[in-house]
Formats: C-alpha cells, sequence, structure tokens
C-alpha cells in the first residue's frame, strides 16, 4: 500500500468505518492504468482520461459553474478531486454528498494522490452511488466515470444518463413543430368521436393483467400465452403495439393493444380481424391507423405538453409515459384495478443477440450492431443495450417504486433486471 492510500484511508476509516473496509477490498490489478500528458497530465484507466490532460483544474472550474450555488451538491464520480476542492471553496455549500460510481477506479486514486484536502473537510459525506434507490439533485457526474461505472453502482449511472439527456430527448415533443400540429389536427376528429380511456379505468376488479412488450424473452411465453385461449378468469392481455403482430402470428389474440407513437404503421397493427379487441392510443398516432381498426377505441393523454390545447377542449383520461409505448401499457392495468402484473418481453435490451420477439434486426428501429451499452440481466450477467433502453428502464422502476400496492413480476432473467419485480414463479426457471 502506498504512502497516499494509507493516509487517505486512515481519514475514511475514521469518518465512514464501513466505506473505507469495503475500499480496502477493491481490486485495482486489472485497471490498466496510463499517466497521459498534454499541457498538464491526467491518469488514464482503461483508456479513458479521468480528467484533462490539459488543464485539470479549469475543467473543475467549468464543471462547478454548471451547479447552482445550492446548499447541499451531489457529486456522482470522484475524479482526481478537483472538483470537489472547487465546490468547497463556495462560503454557501453546507453539504458536498461525493457518490462513488467505481470503487477500485477511487481505490487507484487514493493510492496515487493526495486526497485528503475534500476528504477532511466536514461538509463532505462520501458514500457509494449504487448504495442509493435514486439520484439527488442539484448533480455534477464527472464524465468519465459514468463510462467506467461498474456493476454495483449501473443502477445509478443509468439514471444519471437519461436525466442528463433529458432536454435533449424532449427536443422532438416541441408543440409549435409543424409535424406535431398537424398531426394532432389529422386526428383531433377521431379524439372527439371515440371512447374516453378513463371509461377503463377501475373495471378489471382485481383481476390479474399480463402486459406483453417485444423484447426477445417475449418468445419464450408464446405456447403459454396461447393456451390462455379464451377460458374465464385468465388474466387481461395488454399488448403495445410492435407486440401485436407477433402475438397474432403464434395465434394469440390480446385484449388491448396500446399505441403511441407516430411511426406505428398498418406493418403493426393490420387492421383485419381487430373487432373485439379494444385499441388504446394518445393523438400521435396515425390516424389512418386508428381509423381502420375495427375494435372499439379509447383515446387518452399523456402529460406532454403537445396535448395541452387538446385537452382542453377534449377532455380525456391520462396516462403515464416515459419515452416508451410500455408505460402506458403497464399505467393502463394499474388504473383498470389490478393487483399483479406480469411483464412479458419487457427486456429493455438485447438478450440472446436479438433486438425484438417476432421482427427482424433493425425492423424496429435500433440494430444490434449498433448496441455500445449494456444493463445487468436476471442472471447478474451484462447484456447488450441501448441509451434509449436503459432509460425506458429507469422510468418503469421509478413508476414500479410509486405503486407499491401492485405485484409486479417479470417473466424471464434474460432481459434487464427490474427493479421493483420479482421473477414470477410459473415462468422462470
Amino acid at each position: 500500500m502506498s504512502e497516499f492510500f494509507e493516509r487517505n484511508l486512515q481519514v475514511i476509516e475514521r469518518r465512514w468505518p464501513v466505506l473505507a473496509g469495503r475500499l480496502r477490498l477493491e481490486d485495482t490489478h486489472d485497471l490498466q492504468v496510463d499517466l497521459v500528458e498534454g499541457l498538464g497530465s491526467t491518469l488514464s484507466v482503461n483508456g479513458i482520461q479521468l480528467t484533462s490532460r490539459h488543464d485539470r483544474l479549469s475543467e473543475a472550474d467549468l464543471q462547478a459553474a454548471s451547479l447552482p450555488d445550492a446548499a447541499i451538491v451531489h457529486v456522482y464520480g470522484t475524479g482526481l478531486g478537483d472538483l470537489q476542492n472547487r465546490l468547497l471553496e463556495r462560503a454557501g455549500l453546507e453539504h458536498l454528498c461525493v457518490h462513488i460510481l467505481n470503487g477500485s477506479v477511487f481505490a487507484l486514486v487514493l493510492q496515487v494522490l493526495d486526497q485528503l484536502p475534500w476528504l477532511t473537510d466536514p461538509r463532505v459525506e462520501l458514500l457509494y452511488a449504487g448504495g442509493q434507490a435514486e439520484i439527488q439533485l442539484p448533480f455534477f457526474a464527472v464524465p468519465s466515470e459514468l463510462v467506467l461505472a461498474d456493476d454495483f453502482n449501473a443502477k445509478i449511472r443509468d439514471r444519471l444518463i437519461s436525466e442528463t439527456h433529458l432536454a435533449f430527448n424532449n427536443r422532438e415533443f416541441d408543440p409549435e413543430a409543424p409535424e406535431i400540429v398537424e398531426r394532432l389536427q389529422a386526428t383531433f376528429g377521431l379524439v372527439k368521436a371515440d371512447r374516453d380511456v378513463a371509461e377503463l379505468f377501475g373495471s378489471l376488479g382485481g383481476r390479474e393483467a399480463f402486459v406483453v412488450a417485444t423484447g426477445p424473452s417475449l418468445e419464450q411465453h408464446f405456447e403459454r400465452l396461447r393456451s390462455l385461449g379464451e377460458r374465464p378468469g385468465r388474466p387481461l392481455l395488454i399488448c403495445v403495439d410492435t407486440a401485436y403482430w407477433p402475438l397474432l402470428n403464434h395465434g394469440i389474440r390480446p385484449d388491448v393493444v396500446v399505441s403511441i407513437d407516430q411511426r406505428i404503421s398498418m406493418r403493426h397493427l393490420p387492421p383485419e380481424g381487430t373487432a373485439g379487441i379494444a385499441l388504446v392510443y394518445l393523438p400521435m398516432a396515425d390516424p389512418s391507423v386508428i381509423e381502420a381498426w375495427q375494435g372499439t377505441r379509447y383515446v387518452g393523454y399523456s402529460s406532454s405538453p403537445i396535448y395541452r390545447r387538446m385537452r382542453e377542449q377534449l377532455p380525456r383520461g391520462e396516462l403515464y409515459v416515459g419515452g416508451s409505448v410500455i408505460h402506458p401499457a403497464v399505467d393502463l392495468a394499474v388504473r383498470m384495478g389490478a393487483t399483479q402484473i406480469t411483464l412479458f418481453g419487457a427486456d429493455f435490451a438485447f438478450p440472446h443477440d436479438k433486438t425484438h420477439a417476432g421482427w427482424g434486426d433493425g425492423d424496429l428501429g435500433p440494430q444490434l450492431g449498433a448496441a455500445r451499452h449494456w444493463v445487468r440481466d436476471g442472471h447478474g450477467r451484462r447484456v447488450k443495450t441501448q441509451l434509449n433502453f436503459r432509460s425506458y428502464l429507469c422510468e418503469l422502476e421509478r413508476f414500479i417504486a410509486g405503486h407499491p400496492q401492485v405485484r409486479f413480476y417479470n417473466s424471464s432473467r434474460d432481459g434487464a433486471m427490474i427493479v421493483g419485480t420479482a421473477f414470477h414463479p410459473e415462468f422462470v426457471q
């Protein structure tokens, strides 16, 4: 152990003894570490620079300037300590929470650099990010450690990235955008004529619901879902729009189809034979698809500002949307009164090197070869995914946490681990 490490650890042991014991067990030997020099220098870990190699302090100043002068500030990732020291120069700062995103990287930094200036400050609290269920605001996330985050801290990493990308992702939903105005004008008459989704709320009376998405693990359950048939008392079968065609191809007729995306076409929702199947949609859906549907149609809104004017003219029930159609499908089941919900194909990942059940690679947008990110699956292994899937997963987990009165089950271990769900004993071997 280096002299730096022992001095740094002595402070941590005094202030956070449990955390210190854990840091002593962190393995730094598998890290590829290099000194990278420019106008200044920094450390590179597994090919990722922890800070600028030209001017670490100016970079820390820029990072600190992005944070408000709040009494409590959160920093995710420890870096080389520069940002912490800059923030502690603020007279109005009362509490600085530093969340470790990679324990072995932090242990390495403790070995090679003096971290005492911020570790000894009484305003500092040090903890592992993964020990918390949710992120805290306001925060700055050290970019290098969002890439280097380890498995234990990955869930918080995903929430940080989702929050950071929020404004960028919402740019497509400008209420004044011509394409949005045009689509809402086109569906106005349908919204006026169709039934309110709120008519379905409370109609289930505690009956179980199955919510079917289109992840690859759905393929494991086609036979079992088909065997349900139309027998009385079976769970209500709600599917997302892209799952409808694969279900139909395996002889499975859902009770309700949920669609919210303007890009869903009759290729995904062919109207033939849809009598007796309810369609729940949001007004951004394709009017030609809505109009051709033969079953009962129900319409609702999300909380998006794009629906503000239409909502004032045509009040309808609201469903939760967190970026994906899986969210309103699950919310519908809850609002209908389901006390137990089992998720099928809710993978948020690409298990078995496939993107979706019943569709070819790239048919629904993402291609397997473009997957550069990962989540942990139900076996504890890393499985390929993409950024928006991780964001959708975060929002579903938040929704589940907000509805403790409902039991949520996952039907497969092969997709992403969904916090708040248990594995269904009948479907998960």
